[in-house]
C-alpha cells in the first residue's frame, strides 16, 4: 500500500494534475453555487442555529469540527467514486490516449469559458435549494446529497478534474485526483466551521471580487484545456517523470 501511494503521488501526471485539482476545488468553494449558502449548510450539519454559529463564545468547536468533517467525507465519497469510475474507463480507452486528450481538452476549454460566464447555454443553475436540518448523525448523508445535487452546478471545475482522471487511465489515480479536488473544496468548509466570523471576512472579499475569481478559475481551466489539445500536457508529464526518476537516483 505504501509503495502504491508513493508511486502514485510521484507520478509525473499527478504531480502536474493534483495542484490543478486542488485549485479547482477551491474555486468551486468560492463559486456562487456554494459560497452564499455556507452559513446555512454549517447550521444544517451541526444542528446549531445561526445565532449560535455567530457566537464564538458559546459555539462548541468540537461539534463544529465533527459536523464539517463528516459533511466533507460525505461529498468526498461521491466525488472520489466519480474519479474512480472515470479512471477505470480511461484504462479501457488507453489505446486512444491522444484522441481522448484532444477531446477532453476541448471539453475543458468549453467548461472554462462557461465558468467565466461566456457560454450562456451552460449557465443554468441546477442544484438542490432546500435541505433538511440534520445535525451530526446525518451530516455524511447531507454531504453525499451535496455531492449529488450540486454536481451540475460545480460542473465546470469538477468536469475538468474528471477529464484529467479519464486521461490518467487508472482507477486508483482517478480516485487520488478527485480526492485532491475534495481537499480543495473541503478544507475551506472545515476552516469556516472552526472560525466562521473570521472566515466570513475573507468570504466578503471574495464576493466583492466574484467576477475576478470566476475569470481566474475559468482561465485556469482554459489553460489546462489548451495544454491537453496541443499535447503540451503530455510533454510536461514526460519531463516531470524524467525529473522524478532522476531525483530518485541521486545520492
Amino acid at each position: 500500500m505504501g509503495e502504491w501511494f508513493a508511486g502514485t503521488a510521484s507520478s509525473g501526471s499527478l504531480l502536474l494534475a493534483v495542484p490543478v485539482a486542488m485549485i479547482a476545488g477551491l474555486v468551486s468553494f468560492f463559486s456562487p453555487c456554494v459560497l452564499p449558502l455556507l452559513p446555512g449548510y454549517l447550521s444544517y450539519v451541526t444542528g446549531l442555529s445561526a445565532a449560535d454559529l455567530a457566537d464564538t463564545g458559546s459555539r462548541p468547536r468540537g461539534r463544529m469540527l465533527a459536523g464539517t468533517l463528516l459533511f466533507v467525507l460525505g461529498f468526498s465519497a461521491v466525488f472520489v467514486s466519480y474519479g474512480t469510475l472515470f479512471g477505470a474507463i480511461g484504462w479501457q480507452l488507453a489505446p486512444y490516449t491522444r484522441t481522448i486528450s484532444i477531446v477532453m481538452g476541448v471539453v475543458t476549454i468549453v467548461l472554462g469559458l462557461a465558468f467565466m460566464g461566456l457560454v450562456p447555454a451552460l449557465q443554468r443553475d441546477v442544484r438542490v435549494h432546500r435541505v433538511p436540518s440534520v445535525g451530526l448523525a446525518a451530516a455524511p448523508l447531507l454531504g453525499a446529497l451535496f455531492g449529488l445535487g450540486w454536481t451540475p452546478c460545480i460542473g465546470p471545475t469538477l468536469g475538468a478534474v474528471l477529464g484529467l482522471s479519464l486521461n490518467d487511465a487508472a482507477a486508483g489515480r482517478g480516485a487520488f485526483l478527485t480526492f485532491a479536488y475534495c481537499l480543495g473544496l473541503g478544507i475551506p468548509f472545515v476552516l469556516a466551521g472552526l472560525g466562521l466570523r473570521r472566515f466570513m471576512g475573507a468570504v466578503d472579499w471574495v464576493r466583492t471580487h466574484q467576477r475576478a475569481v470566476s475569470l481566474a478559475g475559468g482561465g485556469m481551466l482554459v489553460a489546462v484545456g489548451l495544454l491537453l489539445v496541443t499535447g503540451a500536457w503530455d510533454a510536461l508529464v514526460f519531463d516531470l517523470r524524467q525529473w522524478v526518476s532522476g531525483y530518485g537516483t541521486v545520492i
